[in-house]
Parts: C-alpha cells; sequence; structure tokens
C-alpha cells in the first residue's frame, strides 16, 4: 500500500513557483471539457496536461469526443488505466459498489491519477495545479475535496463567473466542432462508464435499459455474479418504497419496469464524480 505523503504546505496555497504545469483531471465529459478550456486559454497549450483514468467500459463516443477535443484543445490525452473494469474491482475487493460507496472511482480514477503524478519527477507540489471538473453549483463539495489532492494544489474553474449549465456548454462545444456524445443526447447526466455508473440511481438504469438493453444484461449478470460471490443480499440500488430500505437488484428493477412501470422513482439519478471521491470513503470490509 503506498503510504501518504506529508504535507509540505497549508491547504489551499498555490505553487510558489513561476514555472507551473496544470494538469487537467479529465473525464471525457463536458465540464472536463470546459476546464481544460478555462485552462489552456489562460496558460497555454504547452503548459497543460489533459489526465484521463479509462475504466474500460465507456461509451464509444467519450472515445471520439476525447479525439475532437484534444485535437481542438492542442494537448494530447495522457491515458492510464488499472487495467481492469469496475465490475472486476469490485470481485477483487469483494464490496459490490452502490448508490453510497463506489470504490471503482477510488482504484480506476483517483489511485491510478496520484500514481502517475507521483511517478513524474517534473511534476512537484510546488510546480503543479490539479484542475477538477466541479463546477458552480457544487461549492460545497471543494473543501473536502481539495483537501483530499493534498499536498497537490486543487483548483476549480467553473465555480468562478461566468456561470454556465451543461446544457450551455454542450452548446458551445458544437460551436466547436465537438460532437455531442450520445450519452447527453440520450439523457444521461454524465458522459461516463457507458451509463453503468453505479452511483446513477434507479432513473439511469431505467434509461439503460430501455436504450442499451445489452449493456444492462452485463451489469445485471455481474450483480448476480457478486450476490452468489458474496453470499448476500447485497445490491447496487436501493427499494425505498413504503419508508423501509432494502436492497434493489438490476434483476427486480427490470421486472419491475416490464410489470408496474408507475412504481418506479424517476428522481433517483445521481451521478459518480469520480474525482471527488476520497480514501476516507472506501469501504474496508465486505458488505453485510
Amino acid at each position: 500500500m503506498t503510504q501518504p505523503i506529508p504535507l509540505t504546505r497549508a491547504i489551499g496555497s498555490p505553487p510558489a513557483s513561476d514555472r507551473v504545469t496544470h494538469v487537467v483531471m479529465w473525464s471525457g465529459g463536458i465540464t472536463s471539457w470546459a476546464t481544460a478550456r478555462h485552462v489552456v486559454a489562460q496558460h497555454g497549450a504547452a503548459s497543460t496536461i489533459l489526465l484521463f483514468a479509462d475504466t474500460l467500459i465507456e461509451d464509444e463516443d467519450l472515445y471520439t469526443f476525447n479525439d475532437q477535443a484534444s485535437a481542438h484543445l492542442g494537448v494530447p490525452i495522457t491515458r492510464v488505466a488499472d487495467g481492469r473494469t469496475p465490475w472486476q474491482v469490485f470481485e477483487d475487493k469483494r464490496w459490490l459498489g452502490n448508490t453510497q460507496l463506489a470504490h471503482c472511482a477510488l482504484e480506476l480514477k483517483l489511485k491510478m491519477c496520484r500514481d502517475w503524478l507521483a511517478a513524474n519527477p517534473a511534476l512537484t507540489f510546488d510546480t503543479t495545479v490539479l484542475h477538477i471538473g466541479l463546477d458552480w453549483s457544487e461549492p460545497d463539495r471543494i473543501p473536502g475535496n481539495r483537501a483530499s489532492w493534498q499536498p497537490w494544489h486543487a483548483e476549480y474553474p467553473l465555480t468562478e463567473p461566468p456561470y454556465r449549465d451543461k446544457d450551455q456548454l454542450r452548446a458551445e462545444a458544437r460551436a466547436a466542432g465537438l460532437i455531442d456524445p450520445r450519452l447527453y443526447r440520450l439523457g444521461f447526466a454524465h458522459n461516463n462508464c457507458g451509463g453503468m455508473c453505479v452511483k446513477g440511481g434507479q432513473a439511469q438504469w431505467v434509461r439503460l435499459l430501455k436504450v442499451f438493453p445489452e449493456r444492462y444484461a452485463r451489469a445485471e449478470a455481474a450483480e448476480a455474479k457478486m450476490r452468489r460471490l458474496l453470499g448476500k443480499d447485497v445490491s447496487i440500488l436501493r427499494d425505498r418504497r413504503g419508508g423501509t430500505t432494502r436492497p434493489l437488484t438490476l434483476a427486480a428493477l427490470r421486472r419491475r419496469v416490464e410489470q408496474e412501470p408507475e412504481q418506479l422513482d424517476l428522481f433517483d439519478e445521481g451521478g459518480c464524480g469520480c474525482f471527488t471521491t476520497t480514501a476516507a470513503a472506501a469501504p474496508r470490509e465486505v458488505a453485510a
């Protein structure tokens, strides 16, 4: 296990050097593009790195968007990958990711990016700034996120004016000649993990079942495999009907869509926030 690196400066203090490398935590989503656009405009392409951690279950349009955005910004994509999918992480950790805890983000995103940063001797705490795609609607998440990236200094360009929502940013990306990724066009909140984010909530999974039934089937099979492996009544989703919270498997949700769609909680839709997960939130034991 990698040992924590001692803090070398106070939380929130910027690098003192005039020669700074700007690393954008690139997800392939619209806010990472908007963040990168701001960074390149402010600091230049030559001093910018787009760091992309690949979960290996991304939608094809994400890679197309990456290629087009990279060409438009004049910055190559630096790709890192663990080699596992989220489902393989769940098996290895013997813990099924769910709407509360998604350690796939810790293993496949945060750890991979931190390891890459640490392995590059040219990137030091005094010469590097990380740029995260949290926006003006998420100020409550920033203090904890900034602390979790220490001793690296993190900044959040989209929390400053001019303020734009995702639809406006998508329009600006299209105006720049970039593809509008199909997950967005199909109504998904995020262009990540092929629409299969375990933190996405019932609405996301119902949408996935309707537009990508084969992906839903793969996820349903993976969840069933984890239930057999653990021998426990675990699930990605939760059923809160009647005021009682209990597991809701993807198989049960599919049957509910087929039999009683009016009973679905279509307001239950979240998102991963892959670069906002912290090590402290990671599970440490098999789910009960």
